[in-house]
């Protein structure tokens, strides 16, 4: 009965999504604004329907019904119900039914938010959200249905991927999916803009909300997988140029550049054309993304298995990708900036730059990425991209880009003075000489280490610089100094929030720098009380044992002392655990962290029979914590950009008009 009943429900919500986008096509086309009502009304009710078929999901999951193959796959009796709640994505069916939940969530909150302020675009938005909608939910219903039976109902399900039940990645996955569907609504009144053309910066501003929302969740989303794959898969690091890693960091990449875009667009009317091809990348990337982790095209240890989904979004990428193409040529004439770039030397122009660089390390990333496909096609084989590969072709344009963050805000609209950022560049370049020749007398050696740190302390003291500056002026005021600074703030969200993501940066570099170039690694085996030293760290093994653990949890953990220069700081407990039910195996490092480095430790292999001896692998990665620091101010700096500012709604809101829909 429950699957009969979530399966209605989808296909009712696939019924309200097809009615939508007719409804509103057919309605824009007549005049009849009744029929746009009701395709906004259908679009909303797929939220509800939706919505149903998830608890039903939920439902059968916390009740163990192993009827449903998904239930089956995916969880156990003995789970905890936390667990067995999250299992909802946990595999390829049920994320996928998430995924239509969440965008459906979206859609609806779009239309129902924005339908008094622009009845021209509402129409087309309907239309090309429905659209996605309508894929997604298809998907569900005929290639991937969550709630198909099984012939023969098992006693016990297969459980939960134990990698899955780390905390990262009970919320790494939603963030990400939010991120993606997010920027199904940007996309959606850009192409209404498109064919409606109406080809101001209306859509821009209706939408700025929604971009900087998807754009939030899928930072969180990549620093929570970054964290993940830090403490659960025993990389060593927090990024390893992982396919599906690549195939998020992409989308946000394309997001990031179209953020600043379109500023030029609001500010000069400039970049029309250029602003509708990067929303068009990012919504394209962000399908391709999907088709990636859940086609098995390339083989990840995120990846989904194998499924007949990948060639059906291959070709909704295609469609789309060529339906947007056809109304952007066709609206080229329309899409002609009036303005022109006055000076090389100006923000605009700084602007644009910082969306080259971005793009240059997209490009370098998608190529590697999909160099499996490319090299088979050609040779036959697949071959690889490694991390130093990805690491030597972009760490140059990382470091533009930093360097870019630190002097674009000196620049000034239209035409700036070359020497007037020339002077007031002069004192934080010394300052960050200074650093260097610091770091240098520290002993920090190597041309490519001091080079990266110069450029990221020149662009941190430029950025507390404007801070600065802003804070001083309002003090001249007569504020306090608290108050100056929260004023500034709570005044120029917009610009602050920037500034803020931009200091986030600006610290998760320094830890990215203090990785890359300075971690030491060693692998040795060692028998119960023997030593392995790396840096300053000894390390002694103790033993390991082996015991049975939850949920059918085979567990093997060592013990080892660590010492800091000869003092005891510490005890790890590294362990391997393996799900002996499916014998999938993880390993789980320990760590002992300070904000100046981390001492990391895996335990590669244990072997009890032969004088109880282990093999561990052993880093020490300096300024690693930074990255999670970083990537808290990140996040910080997109709430304050995003937090609604009355007196801008209400600006906005006073522009706006009832507009009676035209006809053709």
């Amino acid at each position: 009965m429950i699957p009969d009943l979530g399966y209605l429900a989808l296909l009712l919500a696939l019924v309200a999504a097809v009615f939508s986008a007719v409804a509103a096509y057919y309605g824009r086309h007549t005049n009849q604004p009744r029929w746009v009502e009701s395709a906004r009304n259908a679009t909303i009710a797929t939220f509800p329907l939706i919505t149903i078929a998830c608890l039903l999901m939920i439902y059968s999951l916390l009740t163990s019904d192993f009827s449903i193959e998904y239930v089956w796959r995916v969880s156990s009796r003995d789970m905890p119900t936390y667990l067995k709640v999250t299992a909802l994505w946990g595999g390829q069916a049920g994320s996928l039914l998430f995924w239509n939940f969440l965008l459906s969530i979206f859609t609806a909150a779009s239309m129902a938010r924005n339908w008094s302020k622009q009845r021209e675009l509402m129409p087309y938005a309907l239309m090309v959200a429905s659209f996605t909608q309508i894929f997604f939910i298809a998907i569900s219903l005929f290639v991937e249905n969550p709630f198909a039976r099984l012939a023969a109902v098992p006693i016990e399900g297969n459980g939960l991927n134990p990698l899955l039940r780390h905390p990262g990645m009970i919320i790494h996955p939603p963030m990400l999916y939010l991120g993606f569907v997010g920027f199904t609504i940007p996309y959606a009144f850009a192409m209404s803009a498109l064919i409606s053309g109406k080809l101001d910066d209306v859509w821009i501003k209706i939408t700025r909300r929604w971009t900087l929302v998807a754009w939030l969740f899928l930072s969180l989303g990549l620093v929570l997988g970054g964290r993940w794959a830090y403490d659960v898969l025993g990389w060593g690091g927090y990024w390893a140029w992982d396919p599906v890693e690549n195939a998020s960091f992409l989308p946000w990449l394309a997001g990031t550049a179209f953020l600043h875009s379109v500023m030029i667009q609001e500010k000069r009317n400039m970049f029309k054309m250029w602003n509708m091809f990067l929303i068009l990348l990012t919504y394209s990337l962000v399908i391709y993304g999907t088709f990636i982790v859940r086609s098995g095209v390339i083989s990840s240890v995120h990846a989904f298995a194998q499924s007949q989904i990948g060639p059906l979004f291959f070709g909704f990428i295609a469609i789309m990708f060529v339906f947007s193409a056809y109304w952007m040529l066709n609206r080229r004439e329309d899409l002609r900036s009036t303005n022109r770039l006055n000076s090389l030397i100006s923000r605009e122009a700084a602007f644009l730059y910082n969306n080259f660089l971005i793009l240059a390390i997209l490009l370098v990333v998608f190529l590697f990425t999909n160099y499996p496909i490319f090299s088979e096609l050609v040779t036959g084989e697949k071959g690889f991209v490694g991390p130093p590969v990805y690491e030597q072709a972009l760490g140059p344009l990382f470091l533009l880009l930093v360097l870019l963050m630190g002097v674009a805000p000196l620049t000034m609209w239209y035409r700036s003075s070359a020497q007037r950022i020339g002077m007031s560049l002069r004192w934080p370049a010394l300052g960050a000489l200074v650093f260097v020749g610091i770091l240098f007398a520290l002993n920090i050696r190597g041309w490519g280490a001091l080079l990266g740190f110069w450029v990221v302390s020149f662009s941190l003291i430029l950025t507390l610089l404007e801070f600065w500056k802003g804070t001083r002026a309002r003090m001249k005021r007569g504020e306090k100094p608290f108050a100056a600074f929260s004023n500034l703030m709570a005044r120029n969200r917009r610009r602050y929030g920037g500034y803020w993501i931009h200091l986030g940066v600006i610290v998760m570099a320094f830890g990215i720098i203090g990785v890359e170039i300075f971690q030491e690694q060693t692998q040795i085996r060692l028998g119960v009380g023997e030593t392995a030293t790396l840096g300053r760290y000894e390390m002694q093994f103790l033993g390991a044992t082996r015991y049975p653990g939850p949920d059918d949890l085979l567990i093997t953990e060592a013990t080892v002392d660590v010492y800091d220069n000869g003092k005891y700081v510490g005890q790890l407990k590294p362990r391997d655990e393996l799900y002996t039910r499916t014998n999938q195996p993880m390993t789980i490092p320990d760590a002992r962290s300070t904000l100046v480095e981390d001492f990391y430790v895996i335990m590669v292999n244990w072997e009890p029979t032969s004088a109880d001896q282990a093999t561990f692998r052993i880093y020490l990665n300096p300024l690693i914590n930074w990255v999670w620091a970083g990537g808290l101010i990140f996040v910080f700096g997109t709430l304050i950009a995003a937090w609604p500012d009355p007196t801008v709604e209400r600006s906005f809101a006073r522009r706006q008009r009832p507009v009676v829909m035209p006809t053709d």
